[in-house]
């Protein structure tokens, strides 16, 4: 099964395209440290505003630091705020989905409401909403767009046990009398795993958006520690005559946000049966 899903994924050209530059982003923030050619932090007011050139590729911002270098950093901050918080979310929305669909009655009724009130509320003013109360860091970013992204994944993992659990093998397990926890982790959580990993690969996109997005309005990550949105807030001010300040890092954001949907998409269409028959 392992080389069949393998061979339709070689098939797939974008999802390829997404996972060679996500492999690439990564690349680049294991290896920031060495191949940064300035500390993203020092500042030189004698280099400021600096147009790309060969001692600055990318240019300098309004403090004199080199882009490059604050980009290569940048790239860490956004793949540990875009992993870290979909860890959260899927932790939730997995237990909360199979309780839900496995258990139904009033512990379906209960979290499912708990999910439409979420629903309710927009995403993003609702982590503006938290974070107004919480010190802008990178760790309250994490745990904040964790908890608040996991009701749509409890919606399909509920909707995929509820499927499960009419299966025969679902009620033969029952019959066998195998503890419920048994029944959670050895029958239903590997059957619903598929969807659960596409989710996963597109809500990380969704989590370095919405954490770029806090950033440029400074309820993200603080300075001095370089992030993309932070990035973009300190080139507006100066987009007419250091049109890179915003250009290389907006590009950032498309561009990576643009390689986990490809590999969402290109997963979506590799484990998901409905498609390939």
């Amino acid at each position: 099964m392992l080389k069949i899903y393998f061979q339709r994924f070689k098939q797939n050209k974008l999802a390829i395209t997404g996972l060679v530059l996500i492999l690439i982003l990564a690349f680049l923030a294991v290896l920031a440290p060495f191949i940064s050619p300035f500390d993203p932090a020092e500042q030189n007011l004698a280099y400021r505003l600096e147009s790309p050139s060969f001692s600055f590729l990318l240019g300098t911002d309004d403090l004199g630091r080199d882009v490059l270098s604050r980009m290569f950093y940048g790239i860490r901050i956004s793949l540990t705020v875009g992993l870290v918080a979909v860890f959260i979310s899927v932790i939730i929305g997995t237990v909360l989905g199979l309780v839900s669909g496995y258990f139904g009655g009033w512990t379906d009724t209960i979290i499912m409401r708990l999910v439409d009130i979420m629903l309710c509320f927009p995403t993003f003013f609702l982590i503006l909403l938290v974070i107004a109360f919480l010190e802008p860091n990178i760790y309250n970013v994490m745990i904040v767009i964790g908890f608040t992204s996991w009701p749509g994944l409890t919606r399909l993992v509920r909707a995929e046990t509820l499927s499960l659990r009419e299966r025969e093998f679902i009620q033969a397990a029952e019959l066998l009398g195998l503890s419920r926890w048994r029944i959670f982790f050895v029958h239903l959580l590997p059957n619903v795993f598929s969807p659960i990993i596409v989710s996963a690969t597109l809500g990380v996109g969704i989590a370095i958006l919405t954490e770029s997005g806090l950033s440029f309005l400074g309820l993200g990550v603080q300075p001095p520690t370089p992030s993309w949105g932070q990035m973009l807030t300190s080139g507006k001010d100066y987009i007419h005559i250091a049109w890179w300040l915003s250009l290389f890092p907006g590009l950032a954001i498309l561009i990576t946000v643009l390689s986990f949907n490809l590999l969402g998409e290109g997963l979506r269409d590799v484990l998901d049966p409905r498609i390939n028959e």
